[in-house]
């Protein structure tokens, strides 16, 4: 896979998908806006935000969309398709064309991820 330029902005990240992956994006955007995470920033090329560290990332690759949190094998009750791997607590959700999460799951996902943020610190603290 060609690595493109990182985007200047989290707009510009979005408005440069296409077709399923635009769309995918700007719904889990929107769940993950409504959830009240304040600080949304391009970082390691992707959509990342932040709530007492990172809390979880959107990321649009050729074939997939990666939603993937810091404190993800913590949420795989609410999320089972959340795969571990990674450093810190890290899972994800791999979603391809045709899949979908209902916004009222992605939305309830972001607010606990921030939560488990806020009760246990930045999760990348005790790697620092």
């Amino acid at each position: 896979m060609q690595k493109s330029p990182a985007a200047e902005s989290p707009d510009a990240y979005v408005a440069a998908l296409d077709g399923w992956r635009h769309a995918l994006v700007v719904a889990l955007r929107d769940a993950v806006r409504s959830a009240g995470l304040g600080d949304e920033r391009i970082k390691w090329g992707h959509l990342v935000y932040f709530s007492n560290g990172p809390v979880l990332l959107i990321r649009a690759e050729e074939a997939r969309v990666l939603f993937g949190f810091w404190r993800g094998r913590r949420l795989r009750e609410i999320e089972p398709g959340l795969r571990p791997g990674g450093k810190f607590e890290m899972a994800t959700l791999e979603l391809r064309e045709g899949m979908a999460i209902a916004p009222a799951r992605a939305l309830k996902l972001a607010r606990e991820a921030a939560r488990l943020n806020k009760d246990l610190g930045d999760p990348t603290a005790r790697a620092a």
